[in-house]
């Protein structure tokens, strides 16, 4: 298997999705009040649940993300085992359970004198969500920006997605009933087979038909479908706050309100995922993406089966979106400190043989 690309490189329309996001929220609030039919059929465009203008743009934005999995790359998981083992554990011991307490905590009790009650639930289940689902594609960004080990985190994705298979359903429905919110178990299998199942398939088909006319073929193929992704990304949103506005003007303070536990949640994933690995003694290469991707998440399947599960105009969307729009600049943080401690965490190695060089 060829060494992957390891220049660091983050596009501009990508470092400056926040902005993008800012800007949906406006065109999406403005959208829902002056043109109010065309929100309302679109939402009217449904087969069993699913919304299809919504989920066409799904597989838009998840198919070019799934494009870059190279599911061969597990055979490297004897190689970096304790990495490995460090990002399991936060990202299906630990992320999803923290989230649902620190949901708990932030919206049940300390912020909830300023949250609608009516939609408390909604975004208990949206934060859950959020959390379920590791992040799949721009992960290999963050890995490339602080020099991480790109087998590792070739891996990594691999079995996190191999994995997202067959417990993405279990732990949300089972996060989603210890949080006392209705599970509709039919529309949570239907929400993985068109959004997990469904794009993973087809994503692998078209990498093996790229393939077969050489890596520069997918290479460009994914060049040119990752700006077409993040398009239909923030069309979703366009959307998704066309159906919010009135409530997001209410409640000017949900989004700032929402973000607080998402931030706690990355520096508690990063931070321990970091702590651990230096403890275990395995390289700085292979820490740092495993302290991002244990940080990040799958935003676009989240926002997806939050769609699906509760509607476009669900605060489980609303929540959901909040993740998308600080994950840039939180990550970009991460980064910068996953960089600049790097002496610091190398000096304090364990006399343990090292992996991930």
């Amino acid at each position: 298997m060829p060494v992957p690309e390891t220049k660091p490189v983050i596009g501009g329309f990508e470092r400056y999705l926040t902005l993008w996001v800012l800007l949906c929220i406006c065109a999406g609030v403005g959208l829902g009040y002056t043109v109010p039919g065309l929100t309302e059929a679109v939402a009217a465009m449904e087969v069993a649940k699913v919304n299809l203008p919504v989920g066409v743009l799904i597989w838009v934005m998840v198919i070019p993300m799934l494009l870059k999995i190279d599911f061969s790359a597990l055979s490297q998981l004897r190689r970096h085992a304790r990495g490995i083992g460090v990002t399991l554990f936060i990202n299906w011991g630990l992320k999803p359970f923290s989230m649902a307490l620190l949901a708990w905590l932030f919206l049940r009790h300390v912020f909830a004198q300023w949250l609608d009650p009516a939609q408390i639930d909604s975004y208990v289940a949206g934060l859950i969500l959020l959390a379920a689902a590791p992040c799949t594609a721009m992960v290999f960004v963050w890995s490339q920006l602080c020099k991480g080990d790109p087998y590792f985190t070739l891996s990594q994705v691999a079995l996190n997605d191999a994995i997202m298979l067959v417990a993405f359903a279990p732990i949300v429905a089972l996060l989603l009933g210890i949080s006392s919110i209705t599970v509709p178990w039919d529309t949570l299998l239907v929400s993985v087979v068109l959004y997990i199942l469904v794009p993973v398939a087809l994503a692998q088909m078209l990498r093996k038909y790229l393939l077969r006319r050489g890596s520069q073929a997918l290479g460009r193929a994914a060049e040119l479908m990752g700006p077409v992704s993040i398009l239909a990304l923030l069309a979703t949103l366009v959307l998704l706050f066309a159906f919010q506005g009135q409530s997001i003007l209410a409640q000017p303070l949900v989004i700032a309100l929402l973000a607080v536990p998402i931030l706690v949640q990355v520096v508690l994933n990063a931070g321990l995922a970091y702590w651990l690995n230096q403890k275990l003694g395995v390289a700085h290469c292979v820490a740092g993406p495993s302290a991002l991707i244990g940080a990040s998440n799958f935003f676009e399947l989240a926002v997806a089966t939050a769609i699906s599960l509760f509607g476009l105009n669900s605060g489980a969307a609303l929540a959901t979106v909040v993740g998308v729009l600080i994950e840039v600049p939180v990550m970009l943080a991460v980064v910068a400190v996953v960089n600049r401690s790097k002496r610091w965490y190398e000096d304090a190695l364990p006399a343990l043989p090292t992996q991930g060089h």
